[in-house]
């Protein structure tokens, strides 16, 4: 059968040279008739807060959170209805801060195209620095004693605003609500320690799970240390068209959201697969190997101990270059060298919680990739470099018989599989 992958901006066609094919994709849903009106129903009559226009007046500083470029949100859509529904309030009063948590800054070209032109030319537009304490503030402290920083445009706002995307989160359960503020706009020590290895590695920080997850409890606990006045969360479909609008307070809305995209995105499988092809999603999420380990991660929750995940992703961005992430792939020699040094008392390394779901992974199947990296480097980090899909797949049905079942995920996480036998938020 013919298999469409995306990678990229483009779809890779891929002839799989098997009858025995599961293709697991989101359920089909249409985008709704009208992006602009829903939104303004939307902000008008919330999940559980006032509207929209209410909560920020004229004279008053807004902060509004945008995920970086790595998440597929329509900004430039979602901004400008925004700024009209706030129409009152002048640009000049106005902070759009790029939420990019610990990732690199974008570039003034990614920003114009993430936000939109005019937006850009209007309005302030900061990119969230976690590695420099001369742009945070303290926002509060928590329980345990622990200060967190955030961005200083944020913590000085008045009114607070969070534009988010609702999809499943391989160690948030869901991303969207308050995840749009933590880690987004967080400090780098608090990041390092929302990623701490017992947390990380954790049975309940995974795909679709919400409670008594300690990573959202993280999320929840440290992102409401200053007020958020607003949140807007939107599902989407493979095309980028919203299909649901979740505005309002950010934990009621959020949960209603994350219930809708649970029932979207969420594929029951009765059993596991030996061979799992997956995909990162495409543009934005595939352009370097540090995001792609979520569609590992996805297929990593069927496929059989022992068994081949295939990862096409196009990784145009590398590893990427920020932080450690390469460097401790390379520095270890096998998944459980990686795993003792993460594990080992008082270790602390930023990136060291992508590194220890990639050694997890490892220990769990064999994972080759199909990217742009150069194969040494692949080899390099313990993934086996692929070229030809469907010769690799053939090759692997030789060795464990023709009809062994396959299962593809051609928009890898945007569908998170899970096995009935261990329902999501058993």
């Amino acid at each position: 059968m013919e298999a469409q992958l995306q990678y990229g901006t483009d779809n890779l066609s891929v002839e799989v040279p098997s009858s025995n094919v599961t293709v697991l994709a989101p359920r089909p849903e249409e985008g709704l008739p009208d992006e602009a009106a829903a939104f303004r129903e939307a902000v008008r009559e919330p999940i559980g807060s006032a509207p929209l226009k209410e909560l920020v007046g004229a004279g008053e500083k807004l902060a509004v959170v945008i995920p970086d470029i790595t998440r597929a949100l329509p900004r430039e859509r979602l901004l400008p209805w925004l700024f009209e529904e706030l129409s009152h309030v002048p640009p000049e009063n106005v902070t759009i801060v790029n939420g990019t948590g610990s990732h690199r800054a974008n570039t003034e070209e990614e920003l114009v195209a993430m936000v939109g032109e005019e937006v850009y030319e209007r309005y302030s537009v900061v990119n969230h620095d976690a590695h420099d304490p001369g742009t945070l503030l303290l926002a509060g402290t928590t329980p345990e004693g622990r200060e967190v920083y955030m961005n200083r445009e944020y913590v000085e706002a008045d009114r607070r605003v969070v534009m988010g995307f609702i999809e499943p989160h391989f160690m948030a359960g869901f991303s969207g609500g308050y995840k749009g503020v933590f880690p987004a706009v967080a400090d780098v020590d608090s990041i390092m320690h929302y990623h701490r290895a017992a947390v990380i590695g954790h049975e309940r920080s995974t795909w679709g799970v919400m409670e008594e997850n300690p990573t959202q409890d993280q999320i929840r606990q440290n992102g409401s240390l200053l007020p958020l006045d607003f949140c807007v969360n939107v599902t989407l479909n493979r095309e980028r068209e919203i299909t649901g609008f979740y505005c309002g307070d950010p934990i009621a809305a959020h949960e209603r959201g994350c219930e809708a995209s649970k029932a979207s995105v969420m594929v029951p499988c009765e059993h596991e697969y030996p061979i799992v092809v997956t995909t990162n999603g495409g543009y934005p999420l595939d352009q370097n190997l540090y995001q792609a380990v979520k569609g590992m991660s996805a297929a990593a929750q069927i496929v059989s101990d022992g068994g081949l995940i295939i990862s096409v992703a196009r990784c145009n961005d590398g590893f990427p270059d920020h932080g450690n992430f390469r460097d401790m792939l390379l520095e270890h020699d096998s998944p459980e060298a990686m795993l003792e040094t993460i594990y080992a008392p008082g270790f602390q390394k930023y990136d060291q919680w992508q590194v220890q779901l990639f050694a997890h992974i490892l220990q769990k199947a064999r994972v080759a990739l199909h990217s742009e990296i150069e194969a040494e480097d692949v080899r390099n980090v313990h993934l086996e470099p692929v070229d030809d899909i469907a010769a690799r797949i053939s090759e692997e049905l030789e060795n464990i018989g023709p009809d062994a079942p396959i299962a593809i995920l051609p928009e890898g996480p945007m569908a998170v599989p899970y096995l009935e036998r261990a329902p999501v938020g058993a």
